[in-house]
């Protein structure tokens, strides 16, 4: 299996709003909290990797070094730079002579990349190492060699150091500039051994010292172009996160909210189950798998990457293992149970994502995601809705206990919730449940 990862910005505290970014140049995003959609602002500095210099800066202006850069930054900096004395100082005080940016890329890339003899002697004496690679499979030989630097790639080679052939990337790109910034190396990640990875889904990790969001695909998925398009596309959602972790900050959601997020998820559930001559059918319709959009819009994600066997024109079942639905607690009965079932096992997903909208925490909540998933699929058991009449409307808790209705037959179709999710805005707008700065276009 190969491992994407992409850094979420602006999303809340724990996931650096006011992230720096080093690669040959540097990316300070000043992005406030309180403001999340204005845009960063750059500025940059040097060379890039040889494998990726379109993104070199072409100036040449004296560099001032941004505040509150930590201690590996600095030495990156001062190596861009050319300052030998800041180099050292940065060495002694303890800062790794092998340090890398978020690229993958090390002091010595970078004053390879910008012909600072010095420095490089400094720092293959303090046991650099010669043939390390950035993302981009780019060696400090080979980036001095691109940019001119004879005098860097001729030290450099005497020391026996390799210039790399050009690769093709595991996320099929015909040229290694085209790579990615989300495909990283998983063995540079470091996860809970509690969480471990699931297939399909968002999960919070570290990768060198910086939280990302990983999602694990299968092998097969690299020869498929229409699904690596698919993903790239989802990538480009991730800007605000996933409703997990808003929910995870937000808590309980206003009704106004709740419902014009409901649409947001049958509408895209609706566009699955119609498609033609076969529906596709989720299977793991979960909030880490619903991501924001930067207009604030739900967009469903995660869809296509459980194998099913079909059994008749509706009828479908696991092609794989179920046991990856141990602790999914959003899972149908029939899924976790290893049974044939149809698209209605979606709507019993959705009926406890709109549970935990509107309670502002998964069901049962502390329990374990085993014991819950459990509780509801072999016990029978439902998660109490504390929903109050004043707060919101009695016909959300009738489509949430519907949607979860133990008889798949019962369950409504994507189709129908969106008309009765319709009504009930309707009718609140009606009511005046909110204010006129609550309505929204729906449809």
């Amino acid at each position: 299996m190969e491992i994407a990862a992409q850094l979420k910005r602006g999303i809340s505290r724990q996931f650096s709003t006011g992230s720096l970014r080093l690669s040959g140049k540097l990316s300070f995003n000043r992005q406030s909290s309180m403001d999340p959609r204005r845009n960063a602002l750059r500025f940059s500095f040097g060379r890039q990797s040889s494998l990726d210099p379109i993104r070199r800066s072409p100036g040449r202006e004296e560099l001032t070094v941004p505040e509150n850069l930590d201690m590996t930054m600095q030495l990156l900096f001062m190596a861009c730079r050319g300052d030998v004395k800041g180099v050292e100082d940065l060495l002694n005080e303890g800062v790794d002579v092998n340090s890398i940016d978020l690229d993958g890329r090390t002091a010595l890339h970078i004053a390879a990349c910008e012909g600072h003899v010095e420095v490089v002697k400094l720092l293959l004496i303090r046991k650099a190492n010669i043939d390390a690679r950035d993302r981009w499979g780019s060696t400090a030989a080979a980036d001095a060699k691109y940019y001119g630097n004879d005098e860097v790639y001729n030290i450099l080679k005497a020391r026996g150091a390799k210039v790399p052939k050009t690769r093709k990337t595991p996320m099929v790109v015909s040229n290694p500039r085209e790579v990615p910034e989300y495909e990283i190396n998983p063995l540079e990640l470091q996860l809970r051994r509690a969480d471990g990875i699931t297939k399909g889904a968002y999960q919070v990790a570290k990768w060198n010292g910086t939280k990302v969001s990983v999602k694990i695909l299968d092998k097969d998925f690299y020869t498929d172009p229409e699904s690596i398009n698919a993903f790239k596309h989802e990538l480009t959602l991730l800007e605000k996160g996933d409703l997990g972790n808003y929910l995870q900050k937000k808590g309980r959601l206003q009704a106004s909210k709740v419902l014009r997020f409901a649409l947001d998820i049958a509408r895209g559930m609706n566009c699955l189950h119609e498609c033609k001559p076969d529906p596709i059918i989720h299977c793991d319709l979960r909030p880490k798998n619903i991501l924001l959009d930067n207009g604030g819009l739900l967009k469903v994600a995660g869809f296509g990457l459980i194998e099913l066997s079909k059994i008749s024109q509706k009828k479908v079942k696991l092609a794989q293992s179920r046991t990856q639905f141990d602790s999914n607690l959003y899972v149908a009965p029939e899924v976790y149970k290893d049974q044939i079932f149809e698209k209605s096992v979606d709507t019993f997903s959705f009926g406890l994502v709109l549970y935990e909208m509107i309670e502002g925490a998964p069901p049962f909540h502390p329990k374990s995601a085993e014991d819950v998933a459990k509780m509801i699929c072999l016990e029978g058991m439902r998660p109490p809705l504390k929903l109050k009449s004043k707060s919101y409307p009695s016909e959300l808790k009738e489509l949430v206990e519907e949607c979860w209705n133990s008889d798949a037959s019962l369950r409504p179709t994507f189709k129908e919730i969106i008309v009765r999710l319709d009504k009930i805005v309707a009718n609140c707008s009606k009511q005046g449940w909110w204010k006129e700065t609550f309505k929204l276009p729906w449809k």
